[in-house]
């Protein structure tokens, strides 16, 4: 009887969750929104006269915290999708360029770090072809030089060969 009771809450608790993978992007995205707030904590807020550089990080936040709390509800209300199977590879692969990109930015400069960062991270498709993405890397390391160095005139290298070459 016991037995039966237990089986009953738990199928009463997992009805109630109508679009497991709704509820799990929104507590995913929550959880970067907490995430976000932690790592601009000691940043100042400033205000909407005077904006502080937490400002937009905190902005972000809460508005990503709301877009989770809202799949969260929509879980209860519609049916959606159940949880598939997760796979290593994509995140493995985002992280392997993200790790690149930070490594070498600093050292080489953005027009090698920039194709390192698409180039790597563009292995977390299986389905990937290796001429498009080369493209893809050229175009947007050439569009990141344009926005970063000329269009907001940000002192990020473009290109470093260490004791020749500082662009």
């Amino acid at each position: 009887m016991a037995q039966q009771e237990e089986r009953s809450a738990a199928t009463t608790v997992r009805h109630h969750i109508r679009g497991p993978q709704n509820f799990a992007a929104g507590l995913s995205l929550i959880g970067v929104s907490i995430l976000a707030f932690w790592a601009s904590s000691d940043l100042t807020q400033g205000s909407l006269r005077a904006m502080g550089p937490g400002m937009l990080p905190r902005t972000i936040a809460t508005l990503l915290a709301l877009c989770g709390f809202i799949l969260i509800a929509i879980s209860f209300v519609k049916d959606g999708d159940p949880l598939e199977r997760w796979h290593m590879r994509g995140p493995f692969f985002v992280c392997l360029g993200l790790i690149a990109f930070a490594a070498t930015v600093r050292t080489v400069g953005l027009a090698v770090a920039g194709p390192l960062l698409a180039i790597i991270s563009g292995f977390a498709s299986p389905e990937t072809r290796i001429k498009e993405l080369i493209i893809f890397a050229i175009a947007m390391t050439a569009f990141s030089v344009g926005l970063f160095k000329y269009g907001l005139n940000l002192p990020i290298p473009v290109f470093i060969i260490p004791g020749v070459v500082y662009y």
